[in-house]
């Protein structure tokens, strides 16, 4: 009979914890832009896009990148990603823009990656896709509207704004901010860089989620423990 209730125990621990990790991560998995912030003006800006795949049985296949076109940027170039191509878009813009003074009817519009037969990013993984841009906009913020294609047709388009109160939509435009201050949401993950290597800063939510995650894994780990104690006292008392 303790051998059965630990068996009970044990499976209840490991679905709750499954559970556990499941929430956190998919309220999490957004396509994200860091860092979140930048100096007007700066000639190369280290702009990292995290992507990742929701889809439990599609693989993402193809990122598109829309940069802004009412404040252009004069330069784009971006980091080889291992197995997947990519280009940079250059295209006539709505109206005239000036760029370091200079009018322009041109610009680079798009960014363009997509994988290979080899590299899709499955369930559970994502990427990150690295874009140095300048000079940058003295301007308020810029948006990136982002389009990810699925291996089974499927489009997502990251274009929804973000309120004031950084209260995101379901499928929230990644944004750079440049003269405005970001949400108070996000603020923990602001650093303005020029041309910098250093690794992305996580947002609020972001770190909760991890912490929340690990503690379920080490949950998880607990049940398991139980679990394999429990079917041996079940041998044990068959044995007896």
């Amino acid at each position: 009979m303790p051998s059965r209730l630990l068996l009970r125990g044990g499976i209840t621990l490991g679905v709750t914890a499954a559970l556990v990790v499941a929430l956190p991560l998919s309220a999490s998995a957004h396509v994200r832009v860091y860092p979140k912030q930048a100096v007007a003006g700066a000639d190369d800006t280290l702009l990292t896009f995290s992507v990742p795949t929701e889809s439990a049985s599609a693989t993402t296949t193809r990122v598109v990148i829309d940069l802004p076109t009412a404040t252009p940027f004069g330069d784009v170039s971006y980091q080889p990603v291992s197995g997947w191509s990519a280009k940079v878009v250059t295209g006539r813009l709505p109206k005239p823009a000036k760029i370091d003074g200079t009018t322009v009817t041109e610009a680079p519009t798009q960014v363009v990656w997509t994988a290979g037969a080899s590299t899709r990013l499955r369930a559970g993984q994502f990427q990150d896709f690295v874009l140095t841009v300048g000079p940058m906009p003295d301007t308020g913020q810029v948006s990136f509207p982002t389009t990810q294609t699925y291996s089974d047709g499927t489009v997502v388009r990251w274009t929804e704004p973000t309120t004031a109160s950084g209260d995101e939509p379901e499928h929230p435009a990644p944004v750079l901010y440049i003269d405005d201050a970001p949400p108070a949401t996000d603020r923990v993950a602001t650093t303005a860089v020029g041309l910098s290597a250093e690794a992305p800063a996580l947002a609020t939510s972001e770190v909760v989620s991890l912490v929340i995650a690990v503690a379920a894994l080490l949950v998880a780990l607990i049940a398991v423990i139980v679990a394999v104690l429990a079917v041996v006292a079940a041998r044990r008392d068959r044995r007896a």
